[in-house]
């Protein structure tokens, strides 16, 4: 499961739960140490297959970014790579803008 689904207005509508793929506009997956190998090969393979057009990663080490990726022939191609310390502009599904750079926080000492 995704952490992140931006899908249609209504999408949820008939069961308040679940989503079909159709009015799936974006998959976001935040890529955690322990589930690497699911969110960089087989997720994305299962929204490929599910038609969604828009998959984007972030990863976090070892400094956060964000690959943004459209699916092309039933496989997601890398479009854009956001690295922290710049600002990124992504113009699909929807104009957005981001430095990585401020998804984490520095470590506070206690």
């Amino acid at each position: 499961m995704p952490e992140i689904v931006v899908a249609d207005a209504g999408a949820t509508a008939e069961d308040g739960v679940s989503i079909d793929a159709e009015a799936v506009q974006l998959i976001v997956e935040l890529v955690s140490p322990g589930n690497k190998t699911m969110d960089r090969k087989f997720k994305p393979m299962l929204y490929a297959e599910a038609g969604i057009q828009h998959y984007w990663r972030l990863e976090f080490d070892p400094a956060p970014r964000l690959i943004v990726s459209e699916l092309a022939d039933g496989r997601y191609t890398e479009k854009t790579i956001a690295l922290p310390g710049a600002t990124t502009r992504v113009e699909a599904p929807f104009v957005f803008e981001i430095d990585p750079a401020g998804l984490t926080e520095p470590k506070r000492r206690i």
